[in-house]
C-alpha cells in the first residue's frame, strides 16, 4: 500500500483529484462526483475535527471487533460496498469547494506526518497505528478515485 505521508504520494493522489470534472461519470455506483469527495472528506474531518461524535460504547465495540480490519487492512474495498451512514451525502454539493476541501486535507494529512497520527484514537476504531491510518486514509481514496476513472 502506498504511504499517504508520503510528498510523492499526496502529489499523485492531488493530481489524481484534479483529472475530475464536474461532469466525471462513475465507473460504478450512485455517487455523483460532487457527492464522492465530500464522502471521502469525510475520513479527513473525523480524524482531524470534532465534527463528528463518537459512535456509543456498544457500537464502537462492534465497529472495532468486526468493521475495523476491513477498512484498515491492505485488501482493496469491493465495488458497490455498504457505506456508513456519516459518509452518505445525498445532497448535491459545489464541485470546485469539495474538490478544495479533500485536497487542504490530504495536505494537512502529509505535512502531520505519521507521528501525529502514531497511536492517535480514532472516533471508530480507538486508538490505531501508524499502517492502519495510512491504509484507512489511502485505501478509501484510492478506491474513489478508481471508482471515478482517475
Amino acid at each position: 500500500m502506498k504511504n499517504i505521508f508520503d510528498p510523492k504520494v499526496t502529489d499523485e493522489l492531488i493530481d489524481r483529484i484534479n483529472k475530475l470534472t464536474p461532469e466525471t461519470k462513475p465507473n460504478w455506483g450512485k455517487m455523483r462526483v460532487d457527492q464522492m469527495l465530500a464522502h471521502c472528506t469525510v475520513a479527513y474531518e473525523m480524524a482531524l475535527t470534532d465534527k463528528y461524535p463518537k459512535p456509543n460504547p456498544i457500537l464502537r465495540f462492534l465497529l472495532k471487533s468486526f468493521v475495523k480490519k476491513g477498512v484498515v487492512n491492505e485488501k482493496p474495498y469491493p465495488k458497490n460496498s455498504r457505506t456508513a451512514p456519516a459518509f452518505i451525502i445525498a445532497d448535491q454539493r459545489d464541485f470546485e469547494k469539495e474538490k478544495s476541501i479533500l485536497i487542504n486535507y490530504v495536505k494537512k494529512t502529509c505535512e502531520l506526518g505519521p507521528a501525529y497520527f502514531d497511536g492517535k484514537e480514532s472516533i471508530s476504531f480507538g486508538p490505531m497505528t501508524i499502517q492502519e491510518w495510512n491504509n484507512q486514509f489511502y485505501k478509501h481514496l484510492d478506491h474513489h478515485l478508481t471508482q471515478f476513472g482517475v
